[in-house]
């Protein structure tokens, strides 16, 4: 059973309340307006249920995790423009195929753990947080409350990229640049701040984490201690990386921590020449063990 672990769908109702917006972001038909970026023409056949369940089974997948897309800002904005997002989004989520289940989202700007349980409660995997709301120490305290949500319910935590300005900017530049900087800060913020507070919980990052982990010899070299330890717990998604990354990170932090990613639509699944078991571990053991799902597709 194929997991993919990090996949967007906008569904009808959320589409359609960032239509009802008059300021960014929102959507004008099918133009996608945000701060500090040039109109973004979005393409729906890539957010069509029906397509993406065909896409899950050319690629081998048999549950995907779909989640709001943090870039969009959303949950940076005020409470009451974030939550009627967060809920169009949480409501479409709830209607899609078993098979595409879903990451709640919260809004950041003032955590409500009220309302984030009521979500997380409804059946959501886990929770969605981007890594602008987590770069240090200040982040973490401010996200604790719903991160004790998180561990009380066993249910993961699962980090994406935030917004990412690319005024006068190449189009690939906020995937390269400035989502890579925000997954390594929340990576060593969660490692200096965020797990000594919460040591059950489960986390995922996405993208490799920036490729963080292979920077623990300048870690070391600066002061870091624990060169070989391995967080069993700290999770790694393998979105829009190759084999040579995904190599260099099971090398690092070994095989058990990394976790299929594709961000479909936007990318495929990335295939390694790591080897059919590998490929296995990455794929099904350790997205299980992520999820608790304990071979089962939860929903």
């Amino acid at each position: 059973m194929g997991i993919d672990v990090h996949q967007h769908i906008w569904t009808p109702g959320f589409a359609e309340a960032l239509r009802r917006r008059a300021r960014p972001p929102y959507l004008d038909g099918w133009t996608l307006h945000l701060d500090g970026e040039p109109p973004y023409e979005v393409d729906p056949r890539g957010h069509d249920p029906g397509r993406r369940l065909e896409f899950n089974r050319a690629h081998g997948i048999d549950l995907a995790l779909v989640s709001l897309s943090s870039p969009l800002g959303v949950e940076h904005l005020p409470p009451e423009e974030a939550w009627p997002l967060i809920d169009a989004f949480h409501e479409g989520a709830r209607e899609l195929p078993a098979s595409l289940r879903a990451w709640a989202a919260t809004c950041v700007t003032e955590p409500d753990p009220v309302l984030t349980a009521k979500a997380l409660d409804a059946g959501f995997a886990g929770l969605q947080l981007p890594a602008t709301a987590l770069p240090d120490a200040a982040g973490y305290t401010r996200a604790a409350p719903l991160l004790d949500l998180l561990e009380d319910r066993d249910l993961p935590l699962f980090v994406h990229p935030g917004p990412a300005s690319t005024s006068e900017s190449p189009a690939w530049w906020p995937a390269v640049v400035p989502y890579v900087q925000q997954m390594h800060a929340a990576w060593y913020a969660f490692r200096a701040f965020g797990r000594p507070r919460h040591p059950r919980l489960r986390v995922c990052f996405a993208l490799l984490a920036g490729l963080a982990p292979l920077h623990v010899e300048r870690y070391m070299a600066r002061g870091g201690s624990s060169r070989g330890a391995v967080d069993p717990d700290a999770f790694l998604e393998t979105s829009s990386y190759g084999h040579q990354a995904i190599d260099a990170i099971t090398r690092a932090v070994g095989v058990e921590v990394v976790v299929l990613g594709s961000d479909a639509p936007y990318a495929s699944p990335p295939r390694t020449l790591l080897g059919e078991a590998a490929e296995h571990t990455i794929a099904v053991t350790n997205p299980s063990r992520l999820l608790d799902t304990k071979g089962a597709v939860p929903r």
